[in-house]
């Protein structure tokens, strides 16, 4: 662990790969976390997939005290398993009076994407587009993670056909949360990043817009896998990620 923490804090961006109803993934991000702010101080930034760019005003607020806890949970789009797993990093950062960024993209446009495709991104207003990577967004079909949605049957569409816009939904959110990622990095920075393991294993999903975008950019990638042996690591997971924390299929799921 210590070794991962010194290896890591080297990194312009660290991605968390959680799982997201696995208490153990929730309780490493905290740690992680507060020992990267133990080497970085006030360099550390925080962000998330959990939270849609349209809500950065209000987290910008709270975190400047401007009010009470229960009047930004009341107002802002919250995950059901707030509570208990994300909002101790969002303390963290309140406490220390670090940024933490909503980078994901408001779920309304996602689900715009996956019934009428990316193209239908340009019809939106301008307003609209400032919680969403710049357009038009790249998409490459065969890169492997889209590609294995697709194989997988996607979201059946009409007449129960693979819908084919299932990975532009995912490649929309994969591109949002990489720019504003590097919107929010600046030179000496590092930036750690929590989001479901898909959006980062094997270097994919939001690792591929950044490095389109950036391909000097450093990243370290944390991933977590269900084993029902934890002796060693499954070869279907090596290579996945940096490091891998692997728990064992019997512990308790947040939902």
């Amino acid at each position: 662990y210590e070794k991962m923490i010194q290896e890591v804090s080297d990194a312009d961006v660290v991605f968390f790969g959680e799982l997201h109803d696995n208490p153990i993934a929730h309780w490493l991000e905290y740690e992680v976390t507060a020992d990267l702010y133990k080497v970085a101080g006030d360099r550390l930034v925080q962000g998330a997939e959990m939270f849609e760019a349209d809500n950065q005003l209000l987290l910008d607020e709270y975190l400047s005290a401007a009010y009470e806890a229960d009047k930004f949970e009341a107002e802002v789009k919250l995950w059901k398993n707030y509570k208990t797993d994300y909002k101790p990093l969002v303390e963290f950062a309140k406490k220390n009076k670090l940024p933490f960024i909503a980078t994901n993209v408001p779920r309304r446009y996602a689900s715009v994407v996956s019934k009428k495709g990316l193209e239908a991104l340009e019809q939106l207003p301008a307003e609209a587009r400032n919680y969403i990577a710049p357009l038009p967004i790249f998409y490459d079909p065969e890169v492997k993670s889209y590609k294995d949605m697709m194989e997988m049957g996607g979201m059946p569409g009409m007449g129960g056909k693979p819908n084919e816009n299932f990975p532009k939904a995912q490649a929309i959110k994969d591109a949002t949360m990489a720019h504003f990622i590097l919107k929010n990095l600046q030179p000496g920075k590092i930036f750690i990043h929590y989001n479901g393991s898909y959006h980062s294993d094997n270097y994919l999903g939001i690792i591929y817009y950044l490095k389109r975008e950036r391909p000097d950019i450093k990243v370290a990638t944390i991933s977590t896998v269900l084993q029902a042996d934890t002796a060693s690591l499954s070869t279907e997971y090596a290579g996945t990620a940096d490091y891998l924390v692997v728990i064992p299929e019997t512990m308790t799921r947040t939902y």
